[in-house]
């Protein structure tokens, strides 16, 4: 153990680290270290909200299954049909949904059918009830159809063997309810991510404050556990590491194998303490990208331990959770397959004068306060400082100011990551 500590006191690979890298970068370096989880789950479509398709899905058969009528009206055969002005039939009979195996009339005249009912062979066109007049033994049609007309075609929404549901798609009661229409009760599901979250610092604590001490409550630790809460994840809470290298090593040696991702906050970053990039190193991981141009959130380090994803997150909570979203949630998204998942962000109107100092790409939260053109005014909130989450609990999303940019003036268009609790644009006042 001594050795591996002495020589990780000048590992070149962390020392060849220590320039800033832009998000942008940081992002393809956080994704490009994933490989995507390759076991699959059957579930029951029942079962299945919220949980990553794994392979594309397609059509047993095509939809609808057969000619059906739109409506409620009258099937006929527009070649019997003379003439322009009103017509009159004979009914032959009545069709309801759900019938099979019906004896078709062939003699001239038309069907009462029913929304949904299948056509009979040779019969063309649906007339509306409401054009027309019936006794209960004749049919008068008061218009005349199209061929074609109020009739759903065998195939003409989906096509035999057209992929219905894609590899990768997170399941949503819309995609449920397609499956079931098409006959498909079970899907194949990536199976659940395995999560680690730890926090470090000798300073945390989960319970009661001792009288005088200089302890603070861990809030990373729940906050990291609830962003990863959903039917996706198997989370493992992995709980506080003392900032003491010999106890770091051995517990990062016992995680070996456990976990597709683990997320650490704290002792990332240069500190005489904050020793964890050092104790993954000595523990036979690696670590990939250090230090990120962004602020909240520059001591961010991407790595890996054993096949583990590991990435740890500065210990400042707005800064873990700034890092989270950007490039925990990216790897997540990549390690069920949905490549193109990416930080959403949409455009919005800065709602007073913004500066900010080059260099670095700032997150800042922000509140909806007004809506102008079509989109949402916003202004940020707190005081910019990454160590609480105060500022949080007002906003509606994050402002992105880039790194080569020295700030907004009112009314200039920004970019900005709204939370999915933020107002709707169209109901803002």
């Amino acid at each position: 153990m001594a050795d591996a500590l002495a020589r990780s006191c000048d590992c070149e690979a962390v020392d060849q680290l220590s320039q800033l890298i832009p998000v942008s970068v940081a992002l393809e370096i956080a994704r490009g270290l994933v490989r995507p989880i390759a076991e699959i789950e059957p579930s029951d479509i029942r079962n299945s909200v919220g949980r990553v398709n794994a392979i594309d899905i397609c059509a047993p058969r095509a939809m609808p299954f057969f000619n059906n009528s739109a409506m409620d009206g009258f099937a006929v055969r527009t070649s019997q049909l003379m003439g322009r002005g009103p017509q009159r039939l004979h009914l032959l009979g009545t069709i309801t949904a759900g019938s099979t195996n019906q004896a078709i009339d062939e003699r001239p005249g038309a069907y009462r059918i029913f929304t949904g009912a299948p056509v009979p062979p040779d019969f063309d066109a649906v007339i509306m009830q409401e054009h027309c007049l019936s006794d209960g033994r004749t049919v008068t049609l008061r218009t005349l159809p199209a061929v074609g007309d109020n009739i759903r075609f065998r195939g003409e929404d989906i096509a035999e063997g057209a992929i219905i549901v894609r590899a990768g798609t997170l399941l949503e009661a819309r995609h449920i309810g397609l499956l079931a229409a098409n006959g498909i009760y079970s899907v194949p599901l990536v199976r659940r991510l395995r999560i680690g979250i730890l926090s470090t610092g000798d300073e945390l604590v989960r319970g009661d404050l001792l009288p005088g001490s200089s302890s603070i409550f861990d809030a990373n630790g729940p906050m990291l556990h609830a962003l990863c809460a959903g039917p996706i994840f198997e989370v493992t809470d992995l709980g506080i590491l003392p900032d003491e290298m010999a106890s770091l090593v051995e517990f990062l040696h016992s995680l070996d194998g456990r976990f597709d991702l683990i997320i650490s906050s704290g002792a990332a970053s240069t500190g005489g303490r904050d020793m964890l990039r050092e104790a993954l190193i000595i523990s036979g991981g690696t670590i990939d990208a250090y230090r990120v141009a962004l602020k909240p959130g520059k001591p961010v380090f991407f790595g890996k331990l054993g096949d583990a994803l590991f990435t740890g997150l500065p210990g400042n909570p707005l800064a873990a959770y700034v890092g989270f979203q950007l490039f925990a949630a990216a790897q997540i998204a990549a390690l069920t397959g949905r490549q193109g998942a990416a930080p959403f962000s949409a455009s919005a109107i800065c709602a007073i004068n913004l500066r900010h100092k080059a260099g670095r790409t700032e997150y800042l939260p922000a509140r909806i306060v007004g809506m102008k053109d079509q989109f949402p005014v916003v202004e940020p909130v707190g005081h910019g400082s990454s160590a609480t989450l105060f500022p949080l609990n007002f906003a509606d999303g994050l402002c992105v100011i880039p790194a080569e940019c020295d700030g907004f003036e009112e009314g200039n268009i920004l970019q900005w990551m709204p939370f999915q609790s933020a107002p709707a644009f169209s109901e803002t006042n």
